[in-house]
């Protein structure tokens, strides 16, 4: 096997070296095994099945079922691993097993050369910060999806009211799906890429994943909020008023990030209904927290909108029948907040999640 130095949470692996290191203090695993979890770490992700394990590990040595169960045990008991909870290697029954947390390959220590010898390539930066791109990028997706579907509630909304001639309910629709799309890529972009920082932080915690949320939601929302003032003030010379900002995309992004760490050290990397179900409650709670402590989201932004400028076309005033108010008052922005926040919350933790569950991921 080629070498090289791979991270995964608080371990390192050094294969050329043949050392496995927890916060920098050898672990015990014997050749074969540790011929096996680098097997495992080199595939990132992907299925390793048992002939592959006789082939690379025992090297056609013949050997029974148990052999390979107790290597596997052994080295989940080393990692601190738990088979019914696993974070590090997940039985695929009757087919094999995945290395499934997240993996950093890090760049080689350059070597000693003897004259006239040309150093060998190293790991590319893209190969370095590959998860991290990708989970980013996964959290725009996510956001992108939880604009999507929140455009679609506010434009059918909007669009059951009369309307002047001309504007047509589909062009509403239209308009409020682009704008809170727009929103969201940029929020999921925020939020996922501020949670993709712990997985290149050595020794993740769940202070790095709510910290990295809660920065990249403060400064999407600071920026929407910059452009969207600054453009009223020079379109309409009027500015909407209180929209959402900085402190509610902090608020937001960092429960979502704590939600999907916790959402995957309880359920666990197999139990993706539960870690998506665990940060759309956190981000939920955070969504319907926001107007209480004076705050809006999208909906109570667009109301705001609204009530800035008398003569627009957009009104969700009669959102608030259906949660017993005459107009869109406190009752119904904190439940479309948290309705806002938990849809979010599991666009962006589901998109986490197969980002993840992807090889390289």
């Amino acid at each position: 096997m080629a070498h090289g130095r791979f991270r995964f949470e608080r371990f390192q692996l050094d294969t050329g070296d043949r050392l496995l290191t927890r916060d920098d203090a050898p672990v015990e695993l014997n050749a074969r095994y540790l011929d096996a979890l680098t097997l495992l770490v080199r595939e990132d992700g992907r299925l390793v099945s048992k002939d592959r394990f006789l082939e690379e590990v025992w090297r056609g040595v013949p050997v029974t079922d148990e052999a390979l169960t107790q290597c596997i045990r052994t080295i989940r008991r080393q990692l601190g691993d738990d088979a019914a909870r696993p974070r590090f290697i997940e039985t695929v029954p009757k087919h094999g097993y995945r290395f499934i947390a997240p993996v950093t390959h890090l760049e080689p220590d350059a070597p000693r050369l003897a004259p006239g010898d040309r150093p060998a390539a190293g790991i590319s930066p893209h190969d370095r910060w590959r998860p991290f791109l990708r989970l980013g990028v996964a959290g725009m997706a996510g956001g992108g999806v939880a604009g999507v579907f929140g455009g679609l509630f506010y434009g059918v909304i909007g669009a059951a009211q009369p309307q002047p001639s001309g504007m047509g309910a589909l062009s509403i629709i239209l308009v409020l799906v682009c704008l809170t799309t727009i929103i969201g890529l940029l929020g999921g972009a925020g939020v996922g890429f501020g949670i993709a920082t712990a997985s290149v932080i050595p020794g993740r915690t769940a202070l790095w994943s709510t910290v990295g949320g809660a920065v990249g939601g403060m400064f999407v929302g600071a920026v929407v909020k910059l452009v969207g003032v600054d453009a009223f003030s020079l379109l309409f010379g009027q500015t909407p008023g209180e929209i959402t900002g900085a402190a509610e995309g902090a608020l937001l992004g960092g429960a979502i990030g704590f939600g999907v760490w916790l959402g995957r050290r309880a359920g666990g990397p197999s139990s993706p209904g539960y870690s998506t179900a665990v940060a759309g409650l956190a981000g939920g709670a955070a969504g319907a927290l926001i107007p209480l402590l004076g705050g809006r989201l999208m909906g109570g932004s667009l109301e705001q909108l609204a009530r800035g400028f008398p003569n627009s076309r957009l009104g969700i005033d009669r959102m608030g029948a259906l949660f017993g108010e005459s107009s869109f008052g406190p009752v119904s922005q904190v439940i479309t907040a948290g309705l806002e926040g938990a849809l979010f919350g599991a666009c962006v933790a589901g998109a986490l999640r197969l980002a993840r569950r992807r090889p390289g991921g």
